[in-house]
Formats: structure tokens, C-alpha cells, sequence
């Protein structure tokens, strides 16, 4: 399975951080967040990624290149400007194939085993989303989960609703008619729910929304701290 990995954003709230460097190369634990996705990917068996780009997108090619030196192949999707996330997947749709494919958001942080994926979309299924537990900056969540596995329309209280990690696995028709190239995820996940494809998965383990310099400074700290004990 191809994997598409989301790195067209600015990273606005990061500030001056993002004026000079894109986003997912900002580093923490010695390395990139762009590069912990792709050594995570790498050890689950997913070797064939596409990486989309925008800001600075010239910066992210240069540093990864052919993906060669992380035993991966990385191919390039180039948007000028972000076509938001429906919009940049469609736009590289040449590159990722017929087949159904990954999509990881480049700057989260996660000890997600994405090897759980293979075979996680159901015959029936045209989405299946990793739910996390609402981090404090997103109380509300985004979605909800039956106890059949299946995604649901953010549910009112006392019902639990789930935060989008990011991470989801699709398939390529769902993007191939869209009204516009600009064009958000949300409206064909909710597409999607209504007429009963998707389906989702909650982690339980260690998730992080790097959407802040404040964010990324705490977790550089948590990884270097890690390194060092070993």
C-alpha cells in the first residue's frame, strides 16, 4: 500500500518558525517531523511515498530527496499553493494509484503501529480513520465511534466524541470528482458516514498535534530526554 504523507501546509501558528523553514522539517529529537513519520512507516513495511509540498516545498525536496538514503521511495506531488487536504490528494492521484493508500499527516507525533492498517479497510468501506482521545487544544473532538467499529457524526454529550489523528486509510474514488481543487476532507468523510463507508479504530497510545512552537519545544525535550536515558 502507497502512503501519502501531508507536508503542504505553512504551519501559521508556529510563526516565525515557518517564515524561513517548512513546517515538517522543524526538528525535535534530533530529527525532523517529516523524518520520524518516515522511519515509523519504513519499519511497518511501507516503503512507496508520495509527499506533497507548497511552502518552501524546494527545502523539503532537497532534504529528502529520492527517499534513497531512508530506505524508502519518495515521490513528489508539487502544488504551488495548498489545495487543503481532499484537494492535494486528488491532485496526487496520479502518483498514488488505483489501489487503496495511506495518508499521514506530516507533523504529528505518534507511536502508532501503522502496520495496523494493512487489510483495515473493510470490502464495504471507502474511509477508515485512527480516532485519538480530544487533546486539550480540541475538547470537542471531531467524530464519533459505534461499538461496531464504525465512524459516526460527532455525537452530542454525554456521548464520547474522538479527535481525527491524521491518520486514515482511503480509497482513490473518492477524490477523483471534485468540484473544485481546492477542497477540504471533511465534506466526503461526512459523505462517507452517511451512506455507511466508514469505518475507524481508536489509539489508545501516544498522540501529539504539533500546531505550536510550544508543542514542539515539549516534545524535542520529551525525545532528547528519552535519548538520553536510553
Amino acid at each position: 500500500m502507497k502512503v501519502m504523507l501531508l507536508a503542504a501546509g505553512k504551519g501559521t501558528r508556529m510563526r516565525e518558525l515557518t517564515q524561513v523553514t517548512p513546517k515538517p522539517l522543524l526538528r525535535a529529537g534530533g530529527h525532523a517531523l517529516i523524518e520520524h513519520q518516515i522511519f515509523k512507516l519504513r519499519a511497518a513495511g511501507f516503503c512507496d511515498l508520495v509527499i506533497n509540498h507548497a511552502w518552501l516545498g524546494a527545502q523539503l525536496e532537497a532534504a529528502l530527496g529520492d527517499g534513497a538514503a531512508y530506505g524508502v521511495r519518495i515521490a513528489w506531488s508539487r502544488e504551488g499553493e495548498p489545495l487543503e487536504t481532499a484537494g492535494g490528494i486528488a491532485r496526487a492521484l496520479p502518483l498514488l494509484g488505483h489501489a487503496p493508500f495511506l495518508v499521514v499527516n506530516a507533523d504529528i507525533w505518534t507511536d502508532f503501529d501503522f502496520s495496523l492498517l494493512n487489510g483495515a479497510l473493510g470490502a464495504l468501506d471507502h474511509a477508515h480513520l485512527v480516532l485519538v482521545n480530544n487533546p486539550p487544544q480540541h475538547p470537542g473532538g471531531d467524530f464519533g465511534l459505534s461499538v461496531q467499529g464504525r465512524l459516526t457524526l460527532r455525537p452530542t454529550a454525554p456521548a464520547p466524541a474522538y479527535t481525527y489523528s491524521g491518520i486514515g486509510v482511503f480509497r482513490p474514488a473518492l477524490f477523483t470528482d471534485l468540484p473544485r481543487a481546492t477542497y477540504p476532507l471533511l465534506p466526503i468523510l461526512e459523505q462517507c458516514i452517511k451512506i455507511g463507508s466508514a469505518s475507524a479504530r481508536l489509539h489508545h497510545g501516544e498522540w501529539q498535534d504539533i500546531g505550536t512552537p510550544e508543542r514542539l519545544a515539549a516534545l524535542d525535550a520529551r525525545l532528547s530526554e528519552r535519548d538520553e536515558r536510553g
